[in-house]
């Protein structure tokens, strides 16, 4: 009872938790950091080079334990097929093993739960037919170490492109033109960030006032810094960290009204 603030970065379950005891207590602040479903959307004007190392970046970085990871990969069907032989090969590439050593892209999960769980949804997205066409298992025999995965042919209701995963798992999605990709991208209870990867401002403007999400990255990823403000809409949390923006998480508000001597209106 004596805690008047509580700020949190986790899950999205946890967060609630928070919040509910939060209600029951004092009615503390909380602020929230939670989790996220973020869509990365590749436009058909896109390098698909540039596209394929970028969308790439934003799913497997930190072996995908990353909360506004781009875990949607939205891909216009004029570069579809392209895109995925590239994001295959790719990721065919990525060099797992001992974080420590030099060369090595991608380390091991966090704890055999996590671990679990991503296996979990690899079979999952296996069974709801989207197409494997890398990884998929574990890496070696030791630790928690898991093939850089990517699944295409994915739609919007499996599993691996509704829940967070919080791993090495890319998820393609096709869609043909802005409007789709703009109510696709949407349709989630979250909303902590998303990538646009075009040359087409046009496009890129519709499209980053369009998405529901605290941050939206054009043609970069992950791109973070002290004096930009970060957090979700929906259920990705509320409240901002970093920038001016955080301070409004522990300030209060006060009105004073003094009475002056002998007013006029008295």
């Amino acid at each position: 009872m004596e805690v008047d603030k509580i700020a949190f970065t986790g899950s999205t379950a946890t967060g609630k938790t928070i919040l509910e005891l939060a209600a029951k207590s004092n009615l503390k602040s909380v602020a929230l950091e939670l989790g996220g479903k973020s869509p990365m959307i590749i436009m058909d004007d896109a390098d698909v080079d540039q596209a394929v190392e970028l969308a790439h970046f934003a799913l497997f970085f930190n072996q995908g334990q990353c909360c506004c990871s781009g875990s949607r990969t939205f891909v216009h069907e004029r570069v579809y097929d392209v895109f995925v032989e590239k994001a295959k090969a790719r990721a065919l590439k990525r060099i797992v093993g001992d974080p420590f050593k030099h060369g090595v892209e991608q380390g091991p999960q966090i704890d055999e739960k996590q671990f679990d769980k991503i296996l979990g949804y690899i079979k999952s997205g296996i069974d709801s037919g989207a197409t494997l066409i890398a990884g998929g298992d574990r890496f070696g025999s030791k630790g928690y170490f898991i093939q850089p995965t990517v699944f295409a042919d994915v739609k919007d209701g499996m599993k691996i492109a509704q829940n967070e995963i919080f791993g090495p798992v890319q998820s393609i999605l096709k869609f043909s033109d802005i409007n789709e990709v703009i109510r696709r991208a949407n349709a989630t209870p979250y909303g902590l960030a998303a990538g646009v990867f075009s040359n087409n401002m046009d496009a890129v403007s519709t499209l980053m006032r369009a998405l529901r999400v605290g941050s939206v990255f054009v043609n970069c990823f992950n791109v973070l810094d002290a004096a930009i403000p970060f957090g979700g809409y929906k259920m990705s949390g509320h409240g901002r960290d970093k920038g001016v923006h955080s301070l409004q998480n522990y300030l209060q508000t006060k009105a004073v009204v003094t009475a002056l001597k002998n007013p006029a209106w008295l």
